[in-house]
């Protein structure tokens, strides 16, 4: 798996079926984004990099276009395929993407571009998107105004290291007028609703720093993420929690 970060390659490998279990879905609110600003239809054909354990896939695919799942990692891969049988899934990474030149219409990247963003990464789904394609960019983002999520944010940051992640902004970088035009924002609003072990538990220790902890340490951050349930008011004995978040959309379109 060269090129992928130690954090995904450890963490992801470690914690695939709790990445499975706890993640959040998607807004059905993207699938007029996915038809009406990406020009996803029927029959079109489109990239899922970096797709996990297909999570945003399985929004894909009820398009109706033809989806072609790259993910790197063999135990997420390995969760994709369980969960959606249908979906062409290859491993692959985003400098390094096992697919024939211009050959998809729209490349999406949902909660990973920030594993992958440099100006290679750019040129090689440049090189596989059709002239005119769209590129589009989601992630699911915690909404912190609420303060226990921030208590969560607080709990695992210390853990972050040199871990890429969306909130630093950096994965704007590489967009210089090159390959596409500037990120087009849309915005949507998202609750994650389950149980406190899926929603909280299950959620924070599929991040990819807390999942590559040793185990001793997990286990700490396991207890923090537990009394916090315990104790705050807004989830102390609630059978079931509503997680906010904001779902950020990009639309980038192929410069020819």
């Amino acid at each position: 798996m060269s090129g992928v970060h130690k954090a995904a390659q450890v963490g992801f490998s470690a914690e695939a079926k709790t990445y499975a279990h706890g993640r959040p879905d998607y807004p059905a609110e993207l699938l007029p984004w996915l038809r009406d600003t990406l020009g996803i239809v029927p029959g079109g054909q489109v990239i899922d990099l970096g797709a996990g354990t297909g999570k945003f896939t399985r929004l894909l695919a009820e398009t109706g276009a033809t989806v072609t799942a790259i993910e790197p990692v063999d135990a997420m891969r390995a969760e994709l395929v369980a969960r959606l049988p249908m979906v062409r899934a290859l491993s692959g990474t985003a400098d390094d993407i096992p697919l024939e030149s211009q050959v998809c219409d729209a490349l999406l990247c949902a909660q990973a571009f920030h594993w992958f963003a440099h100006e290679a990464a750019l040129a090689e789904m440049h090189r596989v998107l059709k002239p005119g394609g769209r590129l589009g960019l989601v992630w699911n983002v915690r909404d912190e105004s609420v303060d226990w999520v921030a208590a969560i944010t607080r709990i695992i940051t210390p853990y972050e290291g040199d871990t890429p992640r969306f909130h630093t902004g950096a994965w704007r970088q590489p967009f210089n007028g090159r390959y596409f035009s500037a990120p087009e924002l849309s915005r949507f609003e998202y609750t994650h609703v389950g149980t406190p072990q899926e929603v909280i538990i299950d959620r924070f220790l599929s991040v990819s720093f807390i999942a590559a902890l040793p185990a001793t340490e997990k286990a700490v951050v396991t207890e923090q993420l537990q009394a916090l349930i315990q104790t705050h008011p807004a989830l102390r004995d609630r059978p079931t929690i509503d997680f906010p978040y904001r779902t950020e959309a990009y639309r980038c379109i192929r410069l020819d």
